[in-house]
C-alpha cells in the first residue's frame, strides 16, 4: 500500500502520484503568484486613488479660494484697506468705531487664512501671486506695526504669522523672479 496514493477514493500508482503532486505544486505556485499580483495591483490602484482624491481636493480648494477673491465683500475690504489709515498700535486700533474694527479684523483673518492655506500647500502660491500679487505685501506693510505691537501687548505672539509669512514669500518672489504679465508671454 506504500506505493499507492489515493485521490478521491481511487488508488493511483507512483507515476500518477508524482504527476498529481507536480500538478498540485504548479497550481499552488500559480495561485500564490496570482495573489501576489492582485495585491500589487490593489496597492497601485489605492495609491492612484489617494493621489487623485488629493488632487481633486486641491482643485476644489483653489476654485473656492478664487471665488473668495471675486466677491463684492472682498472688493470692499480691498478698498477699505487701500484708502484708510491703519492704526499703528493696539490702543489706536480699539479707539476705532466697531464697523471699522470689523473690517480690519475680517481682512486680517482672510489674509491669515490664505497664508495658512499656502503654507500647508493646499493652495499654490502662484495663484496668490497672479490674483493678489503685490497687494498682499502692501497690505502686510500697513498691518505690520499694528500686528507687531499686538503680538507684544495682547500678548499674542502668533497674530498674523501666516499673513506675514505669505507677504514675505510674495515679496521675495517679486524681487528674485518677477513674473511677466500673461498678455506678454501667453
Amino acid at each position: 500500500m506504500k506505493d499507492f496514493y489515493i485521490v478521491a477514493g481511487v488508488p493511483l500508482g507512483n507515476t500518477l502520484k508524482h504527476h498529481y503532486c507536480m500538478t498540485s505544486e504548479i497550481i499552488t505556485v500559480i495561485a500564490n503568484v496570482a495573489l501576489a499580483l492582485s495585491l500589487i495591483v490593489a496597492v497601485i490602484f489605492g495609491i492612484a486613488q489617494v493621489r487623485s482624491a488629493a488632487r481633486d481636493r486641491r482643485e476644489r480648494l483653489t476654485l473656492e479660494t478664487m471665488r473668495q477673491f471675486q466677491t463684492r465683500e472682498f472688493a470692499e475690504l480691498i478698498y477699505f484697506i487701500n484708502y484708510h489709515d491703519m492704526p499703528a498700535n493696539r490702543d489706536e486700533f480699539f479707539a476705532r468705531p466697531p464697523a471699522e474694527l470689523a473690517m480690519y479684523i475680517q481682512f486680517g483673518q482672510e489674509m491669515e487664512s490664505l497664508g495658512l492655506l499656502v503654507a500647508e500647500k493646499l493652495v499654490d502660491i502662484d495663484l496668490i501671486d497672479k490674483t493678489l500679487g503685490s497687494f498682499v505685501t502692501a497690505a502686510w506693510e500697513k498691518y505690520k506695526s499694528l500686528f507687531l505691537d499686538m503680538r507684544i501687548n495682547n500678548p499674542d505672539p502668533f497674530l498674523g504669522e501666516y499673513f506675514q509669512w505669505l507677504a514675505e514669500r510674495i515679496d521675495e518672489r517679486m524681487k528674485t523672479n518677477p513674473r511677466k504679465p500673461f498678455y506678454k508671454v501667453g
